[in-house]
Protein backbone atom coordinates (compact mmCIF):
# COMPACT_ATOMS: atom_id res chain seq x y z
CA UNK A 1 0.00 0.00 0.00
CA UNK A 2 1.14 3.34 -0.81
CA UNK A 3 2.90 5.52 2.13
CA UNK A 4 2.04 9.17 2.33
CA UNK A 5 5.09 10.98 3.15
CA UNK A 6 5.61 14.94 3.71
CA UNK A 7 8.56 17.11 4.81
CA UNK A 8 10.23 13.53 5.08
CA UNK A 9 7.33 12.55 7.95
CA UNK A 10 6.14 9.14 6.78
CA UNK A 11 2.28 8.67 7.38
CA UNK A 12 1.48 4.75 7.61
CA UNK A 13 -1.86 3.36 6.73
CA UNK A 14 -4.51 3.44 9.52
CA UNK A 15 -2.48 6.51 10.79
CA UNK A 16 -3.67 10.43 11.44
CA UNK A 17 -1.36 12.71 11.62
CA UNK A 18 -1.02 16.43 11.14
CA UNK A 19 1.92 18.05 9.90
CA UNK A 20 3.19 21.79 10.35
CA UNK A 21 5.08 22.43 6.96
CA UNK A 22 7.58 25.52 7.20
CA UNK A 23 7.15 27.67 3.94
CA UNK A 24 8.26 31.14 4.73
CA UNK A 25 8.82 33.68 7.63
CA UNK A 26 7.40 37.36 7.85
CA UNK A 27 9.49 40.17 7.57
CA UNK A 28 9.60 39.98 11.79
CA UNK A 29 11.36 36.48 11.18
CA UNK A 30 8.09 34.61 12.40
CA UNK A 31 7.76 31.41 10.89
CA UNK A 32 5.08 30.26 8.70
CA UNK A 33 4.00 27.15 8.91
CA UNK A 34 0.92 25.01 6.64
CA UNK A 35 -0.78 23.03 8.63
CA UNK A 36 -1.57 19.77 6.69
CA UNK A 37 -3.94 17.10 7.78
CA UNK A 38 -3.38 13.44 6.84
CA UNK A 39 -6.38 10.85 7.62
CA UNK A 40 -5.19 7.27 6.66
CA UNK A 41 -7.71 3.88 6.05
CA UNK A 42 -5.61 0.41 7.12
CA UNK A 43 -7.09 -0.43 3.56
CA UNK A 44 -5.22 0.51 0.38
CA UNK A 45 -7.02 2.80 -1.97
CA UNK A 46 -6.74 6.14 -3.61
CA UNK A 47 -5.07 9.06 -2.39
CA UNK A 48 -7.28 12.42 -2.11
CA UNK A 49 -6.49 16.08 -1.63
CA UNK A 50 -8.67 18.85 -0.14
CA UNK A 51 -7.98 21.99 -0.16
CA UNK A 52 -9.29 25.29 0.36
CA UNK A 53 -7.73 29.42 0.34
CA UNK A 54 -5.47 28.70 -2.50
CA UNK A 55 -6.53 32.54 -3.05
CA UNK A 56 -6.91 34.09 1.01
CA UNK A 57 -9.89 35.81 0.56
CA UNK A 58 -12.13 32.88 -1.06
CA UNK A 59 -13.43 31.97 2.75
CA UNK A 60 -16.06 29.60 1.57
CA UNK A 61 -13.00 26.91 0.83
CA UNK A 62 -11.74 27.46 4.10
CA UNK A 63 -15.07 26.86 5.96
CA UNK A 64 -15.75 23.30 3.64
CA UNK A 65 -12.64 21.96 4.07
CA UNK A 66 -12.29 22.74 7.88
CA UNK A 67 -16.34 21.10 8.11
CA UNK A 68 -15.07 17.70 6.32
CA UNK A 69 -11.55 17.17 8.48
CA UNK A 70 -14.22 17.88 11.72
CA UNK A 71 -16.67 15.47 10.09
CA UNK A 72 -13.85 12.67 9.79
CA UNK A 73 -12.35 13.89 13.24
CA UNK A 74 -15.77 13.06 15.25
CA UNK A 75 -16.76 9.77 13.22
CA UNK A 76 -17.10 9.79 9.84
CA UNK A 77 -15.18 6.51 8.97
CA UNK A 78 -12.43 6.26 6.25
CA UNK A 79 -13.10 2.70 4.59
CA UNK A 80 -9.89 3.28 2.22
CA UNK A 81 -7.15 5.28 0.57
CA UNK A 82 -5.95 8.20 2.13
CA UNK A 83 -7.40 12.36 2.55
CA UNK A 84 -4.84 15.35 3.05
CA UNK A 85 -6.72 17.68 4.04
CA UNK A 86 -5.53 22.04 3.71
CA UNK A 87 -8.08 24.14 4.60
CA UNK A 88 -5.82 26.82 4.06
CA UNK A 89 -3.04 27.27 1.36
CA UNK A 90 -2.90 31.01 1.05
CA UNK A 91 -2.14 31.89 4.81
CA UNK A 92 -0.60 35.46 3.34
CA UNK A 93 -3.87 36.67 1.73
CA UNK A 94 -5.56 35.08 4.65
CA UNK A 95 -4.19 37.15 6.88
CA UNK A 96 -4.58 40.52 4.53
CA UNK A 97 -7.93 39.50 3.26
CA UNK A 98 -6.39 39.49 0.51
CA UNK A 99 -6.38 37.07 -2.83
CA UNK A 100 -2.83 37.60 -3.41
CA UNK A 101 0.34 37.16 -1.57
CA UNK A 102 1.96 40.68 -0.05
CA UNK A 103 3.68 40.66 -3.64
CA UNK A 104 0.79 40.78 -5.50
CA UNK A 105 1.35 37.57 -7.51
CA UNK A 106 -1.78 35.23 -7.62
CA UNK A 107 -0.41 31.28 -6.19
CA UNK A 108 -2.60 29.88 -8.69
CA UNK A 109 -1.04 31.43 -11.46
CA UNK A 110 2.22 30.96 -9.82
CA UNK A 111 2.92 27.06 -10.33
CA UNK A 112 5.42 24.99 -10.92
CA UNK A 113 7.35 27.93 -9.01
CA UNK A 114 10.76 28.11 -8.44
CA UNK A 115 12.91 27.31 -5.26
CA UNK A 116 14.51 30.94 -5.60
CA UNK A 117 11.28 32.71 -7.32
CA UNK A 118 8.99 35.40 -5.69
CA UNK A 119 7.31 34.18 -2.40
CA UNK A 120 4.37 32.88 -4.40
CA UNK A 121 6.52 30.79 -6.88
CA UNK A 122 8.21 29.80 -3.83
CA UNK A 123 5.30 28.28 -2.20
CA UNK A 124 3.78 27.16 -5.84
CA UNK A 125 7.30 24.74 -5.63
CA UNK A 126 6.70 23.36 -2.13
CA UNK A 127 3.11 22.80 -3.29
CA UNK A 128 4.33 21.26 -6.84
CA UNK A 129 7.30 19.46 -4.68
CA UNK A 130 5.45 18.12 -1.76
CA UNK A 131 2.07 17.85 -1.97
CA UNK A 132 1.21 16.87 -5.72
CA UNK A 133 3.42 13.79 -6.42
CA UNK A 134 1.12 12.00 -3.22
CA UNK A 135 -2.21 12.04 -4.25
CA UNK A 136 -4.14 10.76 -7.37
CA UNK A 137 -7.14 13.04 -7.27
CA UNK A 138 -8.24 16.60 -5.37
CA UNK A 139 -10.86 18.98 -5.03
CA UNK A 140 -9.50 22.34 -4.84
CA UNK A 141 -12.60 25.07 -3.54
CA UNK A 142 -12.71 28.42 -4.31
CA UNK A 143 -15.44 31.31 -4.87
CA UNK A 144 -16.48 33.96 -6.84
CA UNK A 145 -14.02 37.19 -7.19
CA UNK A 146 -15.02 40.72 -4.75
CA UNK A 147 -18.62 40.86 -5.61
CA UNK A 148 -18.93 38.05 -8.05
CA UNK A 149 -21.39 35.15 -7.18
CA UNK A 150 -20.84 32.03 -8.76
CA UNK A 151 -23.40 28.94 -8.01
CA UNK A 152 -22.12 26.07 -7.08
CA UNK A 153 -20.25 24.19 -10.10
CA UNK A 154 -17.52 22.02 -10.59
CA UNK A 155 -15.15 23.41 -13.66
CA UNK A 156 -13.04 20.85 -15.27
CA UNK A 157 -11.67 20.22 -18.66
CA UNK A 158 -14.22 18.07 -20.99
CA UNK A 159 -10.88 16.62 -22.75
CA UNK A 160 -10.13 15.03 -19.64
CA UNK A 161 -12.30 12.11 -19.48
CA UNK A 162 -11.03 10.85 -15.76
CA UNK A 163 -12.15 14.43 -14.35
CA UNK A 164 -15.30 14.74 -16.16
CA UNK A 165 -16.22 11.16 -14.69
CA UNK A 166 -14.96 12.62 -11.18
CA UNK A 167 -16.61 15.62 -11.87
CA UNK A 168 -20.25 13.71 -12.33
CA UNK A 169 -19.50 11.77 -9.20
CA UNK A 170 -19.05 15.38 -6.92
CA UNK A 171 -22.72 15.75 -8.96
CA UNK A 172 -23.12 19.53 -8.09
CA UNK A 173 -25.80 21.61 -10.34
CA UNK A 174 -23.53 22.47 -13.04
CA UNK A 175 -20.63 21.07 -14.81
CA UNK A 176 -18.51 23.41 -16.79
CA UNK A 177 -16.40 22.92 -19.46
CA UNK A 178 -13.07 25.39 -18.76
CA UNK A 179 -10.02 24.68 -20.10
CA UNK A 180 -6.78 24.40 -18.38
CA UNK A 181 -4.81 27.49 -17.53
CA UNK A 182 -1.54 28.17 -17.73
CA UNK A 183 0.64 28.21 -14.43
CA UNK A 184 -2.43 27.00 -12.45
CA UNK A 185 -2.78 24.71 -9.43
CA UNK A 186 -4.89 22.44 -12.08
CA UNK A 187 -3.16 22.22 -14.99
CA UNK A 188 0.15 21.57 -13.13
CA UNK A 189 -1.51 18.67 -11.39
CA UNK A 190 -2.90 17.50 -14.73
CA UNK A 191 0.53 17.65 -15.95
CA UNK A 192 1.61 15.22 -13.34
CA UNK A 193 -1.41 12.81 -14.49
CA UNK A 194 -3.30 13.83 -11.45
CA UNK A 195 -6.94 14.77 -12.06
CA UNK A 196 -7.81 18.07 -9.67
CA UNK A 197 -11.44 19.14 -9.97
CA UNK A 198 -11.92 23.22 -9.29
CA UNK A 199 -15.33 23.41 -7.30
CA UNK A 200 -16.80 27.30 -7.32
CA UNK A 201 -19.23 28.61 -4.82
CA UNK A 202 -20.31 31.64 -3.41
CA UNK A 203 -18.23 35.07 -3.40
CA UNK A 204 -15.23 36.02 -1.73
CA UNK A 205 -14.66 37.49 1.99
CA UNK A 206 -18.44 36.67 2.55
CA UNK A 207 -19.53 33.19 3.96
CA UNK A 208 -22.44 30.97 1.80
CA UNK A 209 -23.84 28.65 3.93
CA UNK A 210 -25.62 26.83 0.24
CA UNK A 211 -22.23 26.98 -1.35
CA UNK A 212 -20.48 24.99 1.74
CA UNK A 213 -23.13 22.77 2.15
CA UNK A 214 -23.07 21.54 -1.14
CA UNK A 215 -19.42 21.52 -1.37
CA UNK A 216 -19.36 19.20 1.61
CA UNK A 217 -22.14 16.76 -0.02
CA UNK A 218 -20.57 17.17 -3.32
CA UNK A 219 -17.39 15.84 -1.83
CA UNK A 220 -18.99 13.40 0.28
CA UNK A 221 -20.65 11.74 -3.11
CA UNK A 222 -17.52 11.75 -4.27
CA UNK A 223 -15.84 9.66 -1.96
CA UNK A 224 -18.92 7.55 -1.39
CA UNK A 225 -18.22 6.99 -5.25
CA UNK A 226 -14.52 5.99 -4.28
CA UNK A 227 -15.74 3.47 -1.88
CA UNK A 228 -13.65 5.82 0.40
CA UNK A 229 -16.67 6.45 2.59
CA UNK A 230 -20.22 4.50 3.31
CA UNK A 231 -22.42 8.33 3.11
CA UNK A 232 -24.59 8.21 0.04
CA UNK A 233 -25.88 11.66 -0.67
CA UNK A 234 -28.92 12.83 -2.07
CA UNK A 235 -28.73 12.79 -5.56
CA UNK A 236 -28.93 16.11 -7.42
CA UNK A 237 -29.72 16.42 -11.53
CA UNK A 238 -26.35 17.98 -12.89
CA UNK A 239 -27.10 20.13 -16.26
CA UNK A 240 -23.23 19.84 -17.85
CA UNK A 241 -22.09 23.32 -19.72
CA UNK A 242 -20.06 23.26 -22.29
CA UNK A 243 -19.56 26.74 -22.94
CA UNK A 244 -19.57 29.84 -20.64
CA UNK A 245 -19.44 33.42 -21.50
CA UNK A 246 -19.69 37.00 -19.11
CA UNK A 247 -22.57 39.35 -20.49
CA UNK A 248 -20.76 42.88 -20.07
CA UNK A 249 -22.84 46.19 -19.05
CA UNK A 250 -22.99 47.93 -22.35
CA UNK A 251 -23.23 51.28 -19.94
CA UNK A 252 -22.12 52.38 -17.02
CA UNK A 253 -24.76 53.53 -13.85
CA UNK A 254 -26.94 51.66 -11.37
CA UNK A 255 -26.40 47.96 -12.14
CA UNK A 256 -30.22 45.74 -11.57
CA UNK A 257 -30.45 42.12 -12.02
CA UNK A 258 -33.48 40.64 -13.50
CA UNK A 259 -32.39 37.17 -12.58
CA UNK A 260 -30.66 35.31 -9.91
CA UNK A 261 -27.71 32.58 -9.38
CA UNK A 262 -29.20 29.13 -10.90
CA UNK A 263 -32.03 30.57 -13.10
CA UNK A 264 -32.15 29.88 -16.73
CA UNK A 265 -32.76 32.50 -19.23
CA UNK A 266 -33.90 32.12 -23.06
CA UNK A 267 -31.88 34.60 -26.15
CA UNK A 268 -33.90 37.89 -25.71
CA UNK A 269 -34.63 37.86 -22.37
CA UNK A 270 -34.24 41.21 -20.37
CA UNK A 271 -31.80 39.63 -17.88
CA UNK A 272 -30.48 43.23 -16.35
CA UNK A 273 -31.08 47.13 -16.63
CA UNK A 274 -28.53 49.79 -16.16
CA UNK A 275 -29.84 52.91 -15.05
CA UNK A 276 -28.01 57.02 -14.30
CA UNK A 277 -28.46 58.13 -10.78
CA UNK A 278 -30.87 60.58 -12.23
CA UNK A 279 -33.80 57.84 -13.64
CA UNK A 280 -33.24 59.70 -16.87
CA UNK A 281 -31.60 57.28 -19.01
CA UNK A 282 -31.88 53.13 -18.86
CA UNK A 283 -30.58 50.79 -21.00
CA UNK A 284 -31.78 46.93 -20.69
CA UNK A 285 -29.29 43.73 -21.00
CA UNK A 286 -30.27 40.79 -22.68
CA UNK A 287 -29.33 37.28 -22.76
CA UNK A 288 -27.49 36.45 -26.10
CA UNK A 289 -27.69 32.60 -25.68
CA UNK A 290 -29.96 30.26 -23.89
CA UNK A 291 -28.46 29.04 -21.02
CA UNK A 292 -28.03 29.64 -16.89
CA UNK A 293 -26.59 31.98 -14.65
CA UNK A 294 -23.73 30.40 -13.35
CA UNK A 295 -22.10 33.74 -11.74
CA UNK A 296 -23.64 37.15 -11.22
CA UNK A 297 -21.92 40.65 -10.53
CA UNK A 298 -22.94 41.82 -7.03
CA UNK A 299 -22.05 44.84 -7.33
CA UNK A 300 -24.73 48.12 -7.75
CA UNK A 301 -22.51 50.61 -9.57
CA UNK A 302 -20.41 49.33 -12.43
CA UNK A 303 -18.70 50.95 -15.41
CA UNK A 304 -19.06 50.01 -19.40
CA UNK A 305 -17.65 47.03 -20.29
CA UNK A 306 -17.93 45.18 -16.51
CA UNK A 307 -18.69 41.60 -16.54
CA UNK A 308 -22.14 41.16 -14.91
CA UNK A 309 -23.66 37.88 -15.45
CA UNK A 310 -21.75 34.87 -16.28
CA UNK A 311 -24.13 32.56 -18.58
CA UNK A 312 -23.25 28.88 -19.21
CA UNK A 313 -24.96 26.77 -22.24
CA UNK A 314 -25.67 23.40 -22.70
Amino acid sequence: MKEVQINGIRVRPGQSVNIDLPIAKLPTHTLIDLPIFIRSSKNEGPVVLISGGVHGDEINGVVTAKKLLEEFDHGMKLLKGTLIIIPLVNIYGFLSNSRTFPDGRDLNRSFPGSKRGSLASRIAYIINDEIIPQIDFGIDFHTGGRMLSNHPQIRVDFKDKIAVDLAMAFGTHFVVNSKHIEKSFRKTAYQARKQLLVFEGGESMRLDNDAIDEGTSGTKRLLHQLGMIDAPQAAQETVVLRQSQWTRAKASGIFYSSVRLGDSVKKGQIIARISDPYGQVIVPIKATTNGYVIGLNNNPVVNVGDAVIHIGTD
